[in-house]
């Protein structure tokens, strides 16, 4: 025996009266109209039997009037004024979608007026591509709606019809007007752009009004969040924007990158390439340092990657060189630090990232930056096999500074032998196992 399949909430309606088909015959009789007219007892009954099964996808708060005239409707076989009452009850649901996201809202968003008789007033059509363009509705849900409205001023009892419809073309119709604008009771609010945007370019956030806008942005929809991440983006970027609002930036954008869809990942690389195009150094460069500080390097391009790498090892290695470098390494050396985890090291750069950070743990002949050895050793244990191999070789080369440093420094060559021994020996590389012994011994 097959297993059922599960339901839920599904209302059973009243089997029909054996009085209503016997009374459709008999009234198009008396009129002396052919019975073929109107809907079939069979397109009828499968019609009321198929009923159930899409009403169960519709809420109870919004099973109303119109829901139950439609069933009426569909009871008497009239399929065209079926079709009516659940096409004004999915507009009805969509208008309180677009009341709810925030009128005051989409007239920001449209940049035109927009108050409650503007949507009253609003063409089905127009309707649509509203809520498709608020997000309200999917691209998917915008195309078998529009088809719906299509099938409704064509073949409802609102106009003058071209045809009819039977009970399958019905059922589909309903499924589509319950699927797509019905069974989703889902409301997401809008933000307002314009008290957003000054807020983020006020003081620096309190921590209960960044809750409120970061309760705000996580309610509203991916296409609107995608917008106001993209214009934190250029607040960041803007070269006259105060530092509160640089730091108000990245706070909202480094609490919500965890949700970044596809789309606003793409939009954010095209915004900073677009610097880069137009050849706008300073908003290019803040935008590099925004990717760099959210964590997000792995998205710009190997070219970027390859200066962020070089500029942070290179300040390393200054500092390294410099006066009272064992007092100013380790800012420099958490900075690479971080940049390092956010994705492997250009192939362009790596040789010199290994040397600097095999340079800095060995030391030279003072010592080395005990403030820093502790990032440094966390460097060398993420070290690649590729990496790896690059330290054996430079410490085995007397061309190198490391090669040097460990060939004429014992305090060095015995650190360089501490460095070996945070890498796992199944992750040398062959090519250099004999020199790795070599160290180790």
């Amino acid at each position: 025996m097959s297993a059922m399949l599960p339901i839920s909430n599904e209302p059973v309606l009243p089997a029909l009266p054996a009085t209503v088909l016997p009374a459709i015959a008999a009234l198009t009789a008396s009129l002396g109209i052919p019975r073929t007219v109107l809907a079939s007892d069979e397109e009828i009954a499968y019609a009321w039997r198929d009923l159930p099964r899409e009403i169960r996808e519709i809420p109870s708060e919004l099973r109303d009037a119109l829901i139950a005239r439609m069933c009426v409707a569909v009871s008497t076989g009239l399929f065209d004024g079926a079709i009516n009452y659940a096409w004004n009850a999915a507009i009805i649901q969509l208008r309180s979608k677009v009341k709810n996201f925030g009128l005051p809202i989409v007239a920001q968003i449209l940049q035109a007026d927009f108050e409650e008789r503007h949507l009253l007033e609003l063409q089905d059509s127009r309707l649509l591509d509203l809520c498709l363009k608020l997000n309200l509705i999917t691209e998917d849900g915008f195309f078998f709606l529009d088809q719906c409205r299509d099938v409704r001023n064509n073949y409802s009892a609102a106009h003058p019809t071209i045809g009819s419809i039977n009970d399958r073309e019905f059922v589909t119709f309903l499924n589509r007007c319950v699927r797509y604008a019905l069974a989703d009771t889902s409301s997401p609010r809008g933000v307002d752009i314009g008290a957003f945007i000054a807020a983020v370019k006020g003081a620096r956030f309190t921590g209960n009004q960044f809750g409120v806008w970061l309760q705000r942005l996580n309610a509203t929809h991916d296409a609107q969040r995608q917008l106001l991440v993209a214009m934190v983006h250029g607040i960041y970027c803007d070269p006259n924007a105060s530092e509160p609002g640089r730091l108000n930036s990245l706070d909202v954008c480094e609490s919500l990158k965890a949700s970044f869809n596809a789309a606003t990942r793409s939009d954010l690389v095209n915004r900073h390439s677009e610097y880069a195009a137009k050849g706008d150094e300073p908003r290019h460069t803040a935008s590099v340092q925004f990717f760099e500080k959210l964590g997000l390097l792995v998205l710009l391009n190997e070219s970027e990657q390859h200066a962020v790498f070089f500029r942070a090892t290179e300040r390393l290695w200054n500092a390294h060189n410099g006066m009272n470098n064992f007092y100013n390494e380790p800012p420099f050396a958490e900075r690479l630090y971080e940049i390092s985890q956010q994705g492997a090291v250009p192939e362009t750069v790596q040789e010199h990232f290994v040397q600097t950070i095999s340079c800095c743990y060995v030391g030279n002949g003072y010592g080395v930056s005990w403030g820093a050895a502790a990032t440094y050793e966390m460097l060398v244990k993420s070290f690649s096999p590729r990496e790896i191999a690059a330290m054996i070789r430079l410490a085995a080369s007397n061309q190198t500074i490391l090669g040097r440093r460990v060939a004429g420094l014992s305090s060095c060559r015995q650190r360089l032998k501490q460095a070996l021994h945070l890498i796992d020996p199944a992750s040398v590389p062959s090519g250099v196992k004999a020199w790795y012994d070599y160290f180790i011994a």
